[in-house]
């Protein structure tokens, strides 16, 4: 009865406007408040602090600058292997596997459309029985994600949409919920072909921000907008950041067929930003 009363609310709730309040009371830098929110947040989700950029609460101007705060150096390191395909951030493994007939797995039961997801039917071919990952970044984690392997930025597709929760009760309750909450679909051009990942807004979400484009690029209520890179050079070392949540949400990782093969993962187990997600497939003759 709960679990149907909390996804009746997920689909009711005003998702933008309570978004927006987050945003707001998350850059509040009234020195009291935000170093209670702070204090009060690492105690309910036992943060580790001590692999923060700084445990003590004073140095953060804002809420907001402590959910993405950077680790100190060496708290992650990449996988030593160079054919590592590295996992993109701290969290859980929501689903990863393989792309089936143009479907991403979401969980027992659901699935959703990679056209719909990169909001675009001619990338999809791209990806057509491909692979994917799917993280979940908790509270409690670091919320910046990071390159699975070098890649020159091609595009970016900004799709507007819900902002459902993507905690794992919504994800097993809502249909399609990744190809329907807002989201930015960031296309690399790799040495194994085309890459996506997909950084997935969420209820309480304020905002997601890419190192490319510093600032929030969450547009409420806006139209699909694309904005093509290939005259620039931006490439990301394997490892490099890449964006950040602000507040937790997840990312998804799309790998074109018969080009990376995906270690065996286990729906919700931990995971950590820089391990092995999968390794490079050899090019074929």
């Amino acid at each position: 009865m709960a679990q149907r009363l909390y996804l009746l609310l997920q689909h009711l709730l005003p998702h933008h406007l309570l978004t927006a309040l987050a945003r707001a009371l998350t850059r509040i830098r009234w020195r009291p408040l935000k170093n209670w929110q702070i204090r009060a947040f690492a105690r309910r989700f036992d943060i580790d602090l001590a692999q923060a950029e700084s445990a003590e609460p004073d140095h953060y101007p804002t809420f907001d600058a402590f959910f993405t705060r950077a680790l100190k150096p060496g708290a992650r390191t990449p996988d030593p292997d160079p054919a590592s395909v590295l996992m993109p951030a701290d969290g859980r493994i929501s689903a990863a596997g393989r792309i089936q007939a143009g479907h991403l797995f979401q969980a027992k039961g659901r699935d959703y459309s990679l056209a719909t997801l990169l909001g675009d039917e001619a990338r999809a071919a791209d990806f057509a029985d491909g692979d994917f990952a799917t993280v979940y970044l908790q509270p409690r984690n670091y919320h910046r994600v990071h390159m699975p392997w070098h890649g020159r930025l091609r595009q970016t597709l900004y799709i507007p949409g819900r902002l459902y929760s993507v905690a794992p009760v919504t994800v097993q309750g809502v249909d399609r919920l990744f190809a329907r909450n807002e989201r930015l679909v960031c296309h690399f051009d790799t040495d194994f072909g085309p890459m996506a990942v997909i950084l997935v807004g969420a209820m309480l979400v304020a905002g997601v921000e890419t190192v490319w484009q510093p600032g929030s690029v969450q547009r409420a209520g806006r139209q699909p907008e694309a904005i093509d890179y290939r005259a620039q050079t931006i490439e990301l070392d394997r490892f490099a950041e890449m964006g950040r949540f602000h507040m937790g949400s997840t990312a998804i990782v799309l790998f074109p067929p018969g080009r990376v093969a995906l270690d065996h993962f286990e729906t919700g187990q931990e995971v950590a930003m820089g391990q092995r997600l999968g390794w490079r497939l050899p090019p074929t003759a």
